[in-house]
C-alpha cells in the first residue's frame, strides 16, 4: 500500500468545512435556542424535570447520588429517571463531539456528524458525505421526536451511523481504526440508554452480519472475517463495560418493573401473566400499512393530529360561511385540527425520509452491488414490517411472544428508525455509484428512467386519484358533535394528500433531471452533488418546519411550567418531613406534581409492576384504605372553588398494626386490599415471608415517628411496651434497601402488596432505612475500569494503525 504524506488542504480542510456547514445548518434551524435563549415545551422533558427534581436537589446539596426518589409513584429507583455514573466517561466524549451545544441543537449536529463519518468511512468525498448527512439528519422523525421531548431517543439514533461506520471500516478496511470507531460509537449509543433504539440497531447489525458471513463463505474469507469479528467483539465488550453501571441497574430494575414478569395469574386460568409489556399497550401505536406511503409523500395521511391550516383551506371557508367571524375562524384553523386520519391513536407527524431519497433508493436497487443492497433492503423491509405492529399480527405477535427482549418495548411504529438509516444509506450509495461509474453501468439512463417511473408514478397516481380515499378519522365523531364542518376538514385532508403527492413528484423530477444532465455531460460531478444536496435540503427542511419551527420556541419554558399553583402553595405550607399528594385530574400521566410534592402518581414508562397493579385494581377505584396506607394527605382536585382537599385518615409515615392477615399468593394479597383496615391490619404473603409467624400484636401506647428524611435515608424513633409490627408507608424494594435497628442490620418484609414492614422489639429504639444497592457500586466500578481501558485501547489502536499500516480489505470492489 502506498503511503502519502499529510496534506492539510486535501486531508483536513474538507472535513473542517463540513463541520462548519453542519454548525451553520444547526444554527439556522435552532436559532431561537442558540441566540434567543428560548426553549421548547417538550412534554417528556418537562415531565422528566418534574420527576427528577428531588434527585437533582439532593445531588446539588450533597454531591452524591440519591439512587431513589419518593417524588413519583410512592417511591422508585432513580436509575431510569436521573442517575449519574461517575465511572462512565462517555458523556465527556459526547460533549466534545457536540461542542457542548445545548440540547436540540446538539442532537441534530451530532446526527449530521455521525452520518458524515459513516459516508466518509465508505470512501465518499467530503462533499457527497455532507449531502448524505443532510439526508440522514433531517428525516422528519428526527425533528418530530425532539418536539415531543424524546431527546435520549434522538441521541441514541444519532450514533447508529457511527456504529455502522466502525463496523464496516473494521471489516473492509483498517481493522484497528474501525474497531476503535465502533467501540466509541457503541459506547455513546448505549450511553443514552434508549435500549429500544439500540435493539433496532442490533437487528440491523445481525442482518448485516448474516450477509457478510454468506459472502465470506462464498469467497473463502471466513477466517479473516472471524478474526476481525473477534476484535469487534472485544470492542463491543468494552462499550458495554463503559455503560455497565447503567445497563446493570436497568436490568435489575426491569425485572421489577412493568417490563418484567408479573406475579399475578390470569383470571380463571391459574397461569402467570407473561413477562414484558401488555401486548395491546405495546402495539397501540402501530403504523398503518397504507401509512408507509408517508416515507415518500409526507402528508399522505394528513400529517399531524394537530395540524394548522390557513385562510385558503376549505375548513376556514366553511367556518366563515357559517357566520363565524373571520378572525375567529382564522384562530380556529391555526390552533391545530386533527388532519391525521390514519390508524394510530394520534401522531405528531409522519416518518418522511424524502422523495429524493426514495427515488435514489429505488435506483440503488438496480445499480448498487448486491452485497450492499441485500442487507439494506432486508433491513428496510424488516423495519416496515415491525412498524406495522398489530396491522401485521401473524409476524409481529410472533416476534413479541418469542423473540428475545422484544416484548419490553412499546410504540412499535418507531421501528422505522431502521428504514431512516438504511434508505438514505442505499440512496447515497446509488448516487456515489452513478457519479463514479456512469460509463461502466449498463443501461444507466434506462434504470434512471425506471426509478423515476416507479417513485414519480406512485406520486402521480396519488395526485390523480386522491379523492377515492375516505379521509375518515376516529376523531371525526367528536368534531361532528362540536359542530365542526367535517366535510370541509375531509376535503382539506384530501388537499394535503394531493398537494404533497405533487410536491414529491416535482422533487423527484428535479433530482432526476440533475442526474440526467450529469450523464449528458451538461453538469460536472461537483455541480450535480451541489444541486442534489440543495434539493434534498429544501425538501426535508420544508417538511420539518411544519412540525418544528421558530414559533414553537418560547422564553422561560421550564420556569413558567413549574410556577406553583394556588393548590401547590396551600400544600407547601405543610412542613412535615414526608407525606404524599395525588393530583386527581391527571394522576398517572403527570410529573409536574412531583416537582413540588411527593406524589402518589407521576409520569414514567417503567413503573414498578406491583405499584401498577395497585393503580389498576385500587387507586383507580379510589380505594380510601390504599390512599391512607400511602400517607396521601392532600388531593389536588382541579376544582377552582376548592383546589385542595385533605384526604381523611392518612396513616402517616409509619404505624403499629394489631394483626397480620396471612395470604398465600400475590393475587390474594392484592385482592385483600379491597376490604381491610390499613391502620389495624397488615396483609402479608406468608409463602414469601414465612418468618412472619405471629398474627396478633398489642399496640397500646406504641408510637413511632419519622425524625429524618432523605430520598435514600429514613430515620424513625419508636417506643413500645411490647413487641410489635410496624408498617412503613414506603415502597418495598429489596434490591438495595437495608433496615437497621439501633445501628444493626435487621430484616424487613413486604406488607400490603407494596409497603415495607418490620417486627420490632419492645422498648425505645431507632430504625433506619438506607438505600445502597450493590448493583450501582459494582456497575460504576466496572464502568470506570472500562472507561480507562477504552481510552487506552482507542489511543493505542490509532497509534498502532498509523505506525503499522495493516493490510486493508477494499471496502468495495463495485458499488
Amino acid at each position: 500500500m502506498t503511503t502519502t504524506s499529510f496534506d492539510f488542504k486535501r486531508d483536513a480542510l474538507p472535513h473542517l468545512i463540513a463541520v462548519l456547514v453542519f454548525l451553520l445548518l444547526t444554527a439556522a434551524y435552532f436559532s431561537p435556542v442558540l441566540f434567543e435563549d428560548k426553549g421548547l415545551a417538550q412534554h417528556d422533558i418537562l415531565q422528566f424535570k418534574g420527576g427528577a427534581k428531588e434527585i437533582q436537589d439532593y445531588r446539588e446539596a450533597t454531591g452524591k447520588e440519591a439512587l431513589w426518589t419518593n417524588s413519583m409513584f410512592g417511591g422508585m429507583p432513580a436509575y431510569l429517571i436521573n442517575t449519574h455514573f461517575p465511572g462512565d466517561w462517555s458523556g465527556y466524549i459526547h460533549s466534545i463531539l457536540t461542542f457542548n451545544l445545548p440540547a436540540l441543537a446538539g442532537n441534530i449536529f451530532i446526527t449530521l456528524i455521525c452520518a458524515y463519518i459513516l459516508l466518509v468511512a465508505m470512501g465518499m468525498s467530503a462533499w457527497l458525505a455532507m449531502v448524505g448527512a443532510v439526508a440522514f439528519a433531517f428525516t422528519s422523525y428526527n425533528i418530530i421526536i425532539l418536539e415531543a421531548g424524546h431527546n435520549t431517543k434522538s441521541l441514541t439514533i444519532a450514533y447508529i451511523p457511527m456504529v455502522l461506520a466502525g463496523l464496516i471500516y473494521a471489516l473492509r478496511r483498517n481493522l484497528w481504526i474501525g474497531a476503535a470507531l465502533f467501540a466509541v460509537g457503541l459506547t455513546l449509543n448505549l450511553h443514552f440508554n434508549h435500549l429500544q433504539m439500540t435493539y433496532y440497531m442490533l437487528l440491523l447489525v445481525i442482518i448485516f452480519g448474516v450477509v457478510e458471513v454468506i459472502y465470506a463463505v462464498k469467497h473463502g474469507t471466513i477466517v479473516e472475517l472471524l478474526k476481525r469479528g473477534l476484535v469487534l467483539g472485544v470492542a463491543a465488550i468494552l462499550a458495554v463495560g463503559v455503560n455497565f453501571g447503567r445497563l446493570y441497574t436497568t436490568a435489575e430494575y426491569s425485572a421489577h418493573s412493568i417490563r418484567g414478569k408479573s406475579e399475578l395469574t390470569q383470571p380463571n386460568s391459574g397461569e402467570n401473566i407473561g413477562s414484558g409489556l401488555d401486548r395491546e399497550y405495546a402495539f397501540n401505536w402501530s403504523y398503518g400499512i397504507g401509512e408507509t406511503m408517508t416515507l415518500l409523500i409526507p402528508d399522505f395521511y394528513g400529517g399531524s393530529s394537530s395540524a394548522t391550516l390557513d385562510k385558503d383551506s376549505e375548513t376556514y371557508k366553511a367556518f366563515t360561511s357559517m357566520g363565524v367571524p373571520a378572525a375567529q375562524a382564522d384562530q380556529i384553523v391555526k390552533q391545530g385540527l386533527p388532519m391525521y386520519w390514519g390508524p394510530q391513536p394520534m401522531t405528531s407527524g409522519p416518518v418522511y425520509v424524502g422523495a429524493i431519497v426514495c427515488f435514489l433508493f429505488v435506483l440503488g436497487l438496480f445499480i448498487v452491488d448486491r452485497r450492499w443492497v441485500s442487507w439494506l433492503v432486508a433491513g428496510t423491509i424488516l423495519s416496515i414490517m415491525l412498524a406495522w405492529g398489530k396491522n401485521l399480527e401473524a409476524f409481529n405477535f410472533f416476534m413479541f411472544d418469542y423473540f428475545p427482549g422484544y416484548n419490553k418495548f412499546r410504540a412499535v411504529s418507531s421501528a422505522l428508525v431502521i428504514a431512516q438509516i438504511t434508505m438514505p444509506f442505499l440512496a447515497l450509495l446509488a448516487l456515489w455509484k452513478l457519479l463514479r461509474e456512469r460509463e461502466a453501468i449498463k443501461d444507466l439512463e434506462k434504470k434512471l428512467l425506471i426509478s423515476v417511473g416507479i417513485t414519480g408514478g406512485i406520486c402521480l397516481l396519488v395526485w390523480l386519484f386522491a379523492g377515492s380515499a375516505s379521509f375518515v378519522s376516529a376523531a371525526d365523531q367528536q368534531l361532528i358533535q362540536a359542530q365542526f364542518p367535517i366535510d370541509a376538514i375531509r376535503a382539506d385532508r384530501e388537499g394535503l394528500m394531493r398537494s404533497d403527492a405533487f410536491r414529491s413528484l416535482v422533487f423527484i423530477v428535479l433530482a432526476a433531471g440533475v442526474l440526467y444532465f450529469y450523464l449528458k455531460n451538461k453538469l460536472s460531478a461537483t455541480s450535480a452533488i451541489a444541486a442534489v444536496g440543495v434539493l434534498l435540503l429544501v425538501d426535508l427542511w420544508a417538511v420539518d418546519k411544519r412540525y418544528l419551527n421558530n414559533s414553537d420556541f418560547q422564553q422561560n419554558v421550564v420556569t413558567n411550567y413549574f410556577q406553583p399553583t394556588p393548590a401547590d402553595q396551600v400544600i407547601l405550607q405543610d412542613k412535615d418531613l414526608s407525606y404524599r399528594v395525588i393530583n386527581l385530574p391527571n394522576p398517572f400521566n403527570d410529573a409536574r406534581t412531583s416537582y413540588f410534592h411527593k406524589s402518589v402518581g407521576g409520569y414514567h414508562g417503567a413503573k414498578l409492576r406491583r405499584y401498577q397493579d395497585v393503580i389498576d385494581r385500587h387507586i383507580s377505584q379510589n380505594n380510601l384504605e390504599v390512599y391512607r396506607m400511602l400517607n396521601t394527605r392532600y388531593a389536588i382536585t382541579g376544582d377552582p372553588k376548592q383546589s385542595v382537599q385533605r384526604v381523611p385518615g392518612a396513616l402517616g409515615n409509619a404505624w403499629f398494626v394489631e394483626e397480620v392477615k396471612p395470604v398465600k399468593s400475590p393475587d390474594e394479597e392484592l385482592e385483600a386490599l379491597t376490604m381491610f383496615d390499613a391502620g389495624a391490619t397488615a396483609v402479608v404473603d406468608v409463602t414469601k415471608f414465612p418468618e412472619v409467624g405471629r398474627r396478633n400484636f398489642p399496640v397500646d401506647n406504641a408510637t413511632i415517628k419519622l425524625t429524618e428524611y432523605q430520598p435514600n435515608y429514613l430515620k424513625y424513633e419508636y417506643q413500645a411496651e411490647k413487641e410489635g409490627l410496624v408498617v412503613f408507608s414506603e415502597i418495598y424494594y429489596a434490591d438495595g434497601w437495608q433496615a437497621y435497628l439501633d445501628g444493626q442490620p435487621v430484616d424487613h418484609f413486604r406488607a400490603d402488596y407494596i409497603l415495607r414492614a418490620m417486627q420490632v422489639p419492645a422498648g425505645k429504639h431507632t430504625i433506619e432505612f438506607k438505600f445502597a444497592p450493590e448493583a450501582y457500586t459494582l456497575g460504576n466500578t466496572i464502568s470506570l475500569v472500562s472507561s480507562v481501558l477504552l481510552l487506552l485501547v482507542v489511543v493505542g489502536a490509532i497509534a498502532y494503525a498509523v505506525k503499522k499500516k495493516p493490510t486493508e480489505v477494499p471496502i468495495v470492489e463495485k458499488v
